[in-house]
């Protein structure tokens, strides 16, 4: 824990100092009167957020069955958590949907319902986040621009395949036996326990996966809500007086989204997202300091959508703290 502790640490830093110099290798002056220019469009940006997020959390919410599904309302709160955790947090870009598990036991549902729910929606979200950069690689090649950095992209979704791969795999019997013949080792009621945990979480896998009509659903929802955020950057672009096409925009946003998963291990992909965003809106001639602007923006979203999943987060572990030591009172 404790290098996972540093190694987050070390990540923010060293985005926060690629970002710092490319700010002012854009030129901060440039780059603050770009940010100006955006005004009330930020807002707009803002919203287009929140709907992606909300979409987002049906992806989620279909997933469960039907007779075990939490209240929309909580999928829906929680994901706002999620995003606010591995956008704001030195976590990397996980750390969210480990929170988003725990306080989804706080409504209730079971503790391996709530990791497999939530491992799934990983899964879902990863592939179709591939699908979606592989959208935006064939709409940069038919729009005839930037065919040399193309090749790098399209290598770096060949090595996304088999992570993607592998990480389906764990959540299927793999997984689940070398799980098993490590707990074999140990012996009491606290390993029984445990083991006992381990196969109901790959019981709920097996059930969530074998659905193939909420996964497929799942999988349209979260293909959607990419599709929304193309939306932040024409806006973001329109409102600079930059305007750029949709065509356009769907490149830039879904290879942004490929960089920024690419560096899951930065929290917040701080540097990688503006570093990628540079490359790629230079494909259009869009200048760098437009580009550090759109980053920027996207980073206000960030906050105005993750804060408030913050301070949710907080409530309710108060509140689960509250109500424990109540609930494991002895009685008299």
């Amino acid at each position: 824990m404790r290098f996972v502790r540093v190694g987050g640490v070390l990540g923010l830093v060293l985005g926060l100092a690629l970002l710092i110099g490319l700010t002012v290798w854009s030129g901060a002056g440039l780059v603050r009167a770009a940010v100006a220019g955006v005004g009330i469009g930020i807002v707009l940006v803002v919203l287009v957020r929140a709907a992606t997020a909300s979409v987002a959390a049906v992806g989620w919410w279909v997933l469960f069955p039907p007779k075990e599904r939490p209240p929309l309302a909580t999928c829906l709160a929680l994901r706002f958590v999620r995003e606010g955790a591995n956008a704001l947090l030195p976590v990397g870009q996980v750390g969210g949907d480990v929170v988003g598990a725990r306080l989804l036991t706080f409504r209730g549902v079971p503790g391996p319902l709530a990791t497999a729910s939530v491992v799934v929606d990983v899964l879902v979200l990863a592939v179709t986040q591939a699908v979606f950069a592989l959208i935006g690689l064939l709409v940069l090649l038919a729009l005839g621009v930037g065919s040399g950095i193309a090749w790098s992209i399209a290598g770096g979704l060949l090595v996304a395949v088999p992570a993607l791969a592998g990480f389906w795999l764990v959540q299927r019997r793999g997984g689940h036996r070398v799980l098993g013949r490590l707990l074999d080792r140990f012996r009491g009621e606290r390993a029984r326990r445990l083991a006992a945990t381990v196969d109901r979480l790959f019981a709920d896998l097996a059930a969530l996966h074998a659905s193939r009509g909420r996964m497929a659903a799942s999988a349209a929802l979260h293909l959607l809500d990419w599709t929304i955020g193309v939306g932040e950057v024409w806006v973001a672009f329109a409102f600079m007086g930059h305007p750029v096409g949709l065509a356009e925009a769907l490149v830039i946003e879904s290879l942004m989204h490929a960089v920024r998963g690419a560096a899951f291990a930065i929290p917040g992909a701080l540097g990688a997202q503006e570093g990628g965003l540079v490359v790629l809106c230079g494909l259009f001639g869009i200048p760098p300091d437009q580009a550090m602007a759109l980053s920027l923006v996207k980073r206000v979203a960030d906050l105005a959508t993750g804060v408030p999943g913050l301070v949710l987060w907080q409530w309710m572990e108060a509140r689960q703290l509250r109500v424990t030591p109540r609930s494991g009172a002895p009685r008299g």
